[in-house]
Parts: C-alpha cells; sequence; structure tokens
C-alpha cells in the first residue's frame, strides 16, 4: 500500500510499505480520509517522544472497514467508522469510567492510534485488539462525507473541553485563537446557547478564514487590547467563559484579566515545555471564584455526541475543511496548514 511515511523532523515520504495484517480481535480499515491535526504538524517540524521514526502519523480519522479478524463482534466488512484514538490499558480507573483519555497508558505515554500505533496517513491502518474490544470504532451514517466524518475527533476534544464550562444562554464567549479548534468552540459554543461570541487572534488571514463560522465579534489582538476591548463588549462584566485555544502563556495569562465573577476559563492548548510555567494572579481565582479547568484529548461518548452534531448538521463540519489532497501530495497540505492558509486540511488516500 502506499503510506506517508513520518522519517523525522521535518522528513515524510509518500512510499509502498506491506499493507498490514488483521489478526485475530483486529479490524482491517481502508482509509476514506484523515484530517490534519495540529499535533501531527508539531510532529512533523519538532518530533515527538510518543513517535518512533519511521513511522506511520495521522489519527483524525474516516474509514472503510475492509477485514474484520477472528473473534470481533458487532463490526462488518463495508461498514463505514470513525475511530477514537486514545486506547486505554482497560482496567485502571479512568478506563473503568470509560475515560480513556485519562488512562496513565494515554496521558503519559501517548497510546493511541498515529502514536504507539500506525495511524491513518496511508491506504490501510488496523485497529488493534485492545481499541477493538473498548470499542474504538463508531460507525457512521452514510449521509455524512468522509472529509466531514473525520473531523468528529477534533470536535470531541473541544466538547471534552467545553464540558466544563456549563456555557448556557446568556453567556459571553471569548475564544482566543482562530485555527480549526478555535472555531470549532466558536461553533459549539453557539449551539450551547451562548448569546455573543468573541474571536481572537494575532493573525488577520486566519481571522479572515474564521469568518465562515460566524462569531459575533472579530478582534486582532495585534492591533488592539484584546482585554480593554472584551470589557467593552461586556459592558464592563468581563466574559462569562474564556477559551484559550492556542499554545501562547501570555494568552493564558490574558484570561485572568478578562474572565466575569464566576467566569470559567479553559486552558485548552498546551504550552511548550520550556514556556509551560505563567504568571498566574491566584487572588483572582480566589475574589471572582473563578473556575480553571484543563483538557486532554477525549473520550469514546463525546465521540458519539460529536458525530451526532454533525449528522443533525447543527454543527456544519464543511464551514471548517478549507483544503483537501491525495496522499501523494500530503507535504503540500501540511504546508499550507503550517502557512496559517487553512481550517482543517483533509488527506485522501
Amino acid at each position: 500500500m502506499k503510506a506517508a511515511v513520518y522519517l523525522g523532523p521535518g522528513q515524510i515520504e509518500v512510499r509502498e510499505v506491506p499493507t498490514p495484517q488483521c489478526g485475530e480481535g483486529e479490524v482491517l480499515l481502508k482509509i476514506d480520509a484523515c484530517a490534519i491535526c495540529g499535533t501531527d504538524l508539531r510532529v512533523y517540524q519538532h518530533g515527538h517522544h510518543a513517535v518512533t521514526p519511521p513511522h506511520i502519523i495521522g489519527h483524525e480519522v474516516s474509514a472503510t472497514v475492509a477485514e474484520v479478524g477472528p473473534g470481533v463482534r458487532g463490526c462488518e466488512v463495508g461498514d463505514r467508522v470513525i475511530v477514537v484514538t486514545e486506547i486505554g490499558c482497560g482496567l485502571c480507573d479512568w478506563c473503568r469510567q470509560g475515560k480513556q483519555n485519562m488512562c496513565p497508558d494515554v496521558s503519559q505515554n501517548l497510546s493511541a492510534i498515529g502514536y504507539k500505533y500506525p495511524g491513518a496517513f496511508a491506504e490501510y491502518m488496523v485497529m488493534p485488539a485492545q481499541g477493538v474490544r473498548q470499542g474504538n470504532l463508531i460507525k457512521v451514517s452514510e449521509a455524512l462525507p468522509p472529509e466531514e466524518a473525520c473531523l468528529v475527533e477534533p470536535l470531541s476534544c473541544v466538547i471534552n473541553g467545553q464540558s466544563y464550562l456549563h456555557i448556557s444562554p446568556g453567556d459571553s464567549v471569548v475564544v482566543i485563537g482562530a485555527g480549526p479548534i478555535g472555531c470549532m468552540h466558536v461553533s459549539m459554543a453557539k449551539v450551547q446557547g451562548a448569546t455573543k461570541v468573541i474571536l481572537a487572534d494575532i493573525s488577520a488571514p486566519r481571522l479572515k478564514l474564521a469568518e465562515r463560522v460566524q462569531p459575533d465579534v472579530i478582534v486582532n489582538s495585534a492591533e488592539e487590547d484584546l482585554v480593554e476591548r472584551v470589557m467593552e463588549e461586556t459592558r464592563g462584566k468581563g466574559a462569562n467563559v474564556v477559551v484559550v485555544a492556542c499554545s501562547v502563556p501570555s494568552a493564558q495569562e490574558q484570561a485572568l484579566q478578562m474572565v466575569s465573577i464566576q467566569g470559567r476559563i479553559s486552558l485548552f492548548g498546551g504550552l511548550p515545555k520550556d514556556k509551560a510555567v505563567i504568571n498566574f494572579n491566584s487572588n483572582i481565582v480566589h475574589y471572582k471564584e473563578v473556575g480553571v479547568f484543563g483538557a486532554f484529548a477525549s473520550y469514546s461518548y463525546q465521540y458519539m455526541q460529536a458525530l451526532a452534531l454533525l449528522e443533525s448538521g447543527r454543527i456544519q463540519a464543511k464551514s471548517f475543511v478549507t483544503h483537501e489532497f491525495p496522499l501523494e501530495r500530503i507535504l503540500e497540505g501540511y504546508e499550507t496548514a503550517l502557512r496559517g492558509e487553512a481550517l482543517k486540511v483533509v488527506i485522501k488516500p
């Protein structure tokens, strides 16, 4: 089969590799589409402790079942599916709660598709028996195109992040970062009833692309003071919810300056290890009773919620997909995303 093989930082080569074999308890998937994630970009640029080259990455997957191994139930050849990325140990407290993303195997060692296990920038991939047993294949309606179905994974992560924020009608929400995840946060906040959604970024081209998800207010924070603008837009009260959907320490610090009394903050984007310590005024949290939450990946039920939102059309997946490339042109897809010229780039083998 053809696969895009990651060889090290800055090196991906499309080459012929053996088609994976489907063993007992496993499922062989024919990849229909796989979107490029921000983490894929970081792996490509800088490498990753959980990715040992040569390796096939890619985890935002829409696929068709090509072969079912002995002992597999509830899955048939021809089924269209999406893939739950995280493959937990199945034994820890978190796995028993169905929250595989918090399993130490996942949160510490990234036991996941595209990291420990070969990913989907290829014509075929195998779902390991452990993932099959955990229900990591979820069937998809024929009405949802593959290039849209592969957005279930990032949307599920957004759902996980917002699950702590309790957005409700009347809330004002600020999203810092107008990349694909930031734009999904805008759409999700609107679905939950937010009255005013403010989207901020320092990149004018990104903000222009983000117009397609219709934030109520767009702020170029390279040209105006974001905190002042948010206070103006909220009549001096501050935002009920602030989502920091970028890996920028100063943005996390700003979130504390613009949040309202009893507001909620999501530190959605992880920071580089050498910049992970920020100036944090804990008195703001104390006296304003502010909640500050992290978010890491997602779990199976949140994938099902994301799929339902996309299949119903309440969130329009086509709003996020700006570019599609065949597997042979995956490097062009990577470079398009790195230049900030795209929201979601989808690769179709």
